[in-house]
């Protein structure tokens, strides 16, 4: 059942992403409904990292002692300052590690 799942969700999600992608599709969104899927993937990845970084333990934790909202925080600063996918991923998976395994 939960690999008849997997393979439609695969399915429904590959046809919806041929669809607009394939160049050769007649099928064109207007500049309303483009301007508006600009937002779908902040929010996707904003859902998807939010409770992870603030509610590791199945609740709020904000605190100075919460190696998630540390190293979020320091992936934030790292990629606004040098915008370095790469470095801003390894230094903040650093010290992910560092301050979960201390």
């Amino acid at each position: 059942m939960i690999f008849t799942a997997i393979i439609a969700m695969t399915l429904v999600v590959f046809a919806s992403r041929y669809l607009f992608l394939e160049p050769r599709l007649p099928i064109r969104l207007n500049p309303k409904a483009q301007r508006f899927l600009r937002y779908a993937s902040p929010a996707v990845l904003t859902s998807i990292w939010a409770p992870i970084v603030f509610m590791p333990e199945n609740s709020v934790w904000l605190s100075p002692h919460n190696p998630y909202l540390i190293a979020a925080m320091a992936a934030a600063l790292i990629a606004w300052k040098t915008k370095n996918v790469l470095l801003t991923t390894l230094v903040s998976l650093g010290l992910f590690l560092l301050l979960k395994l201390s």
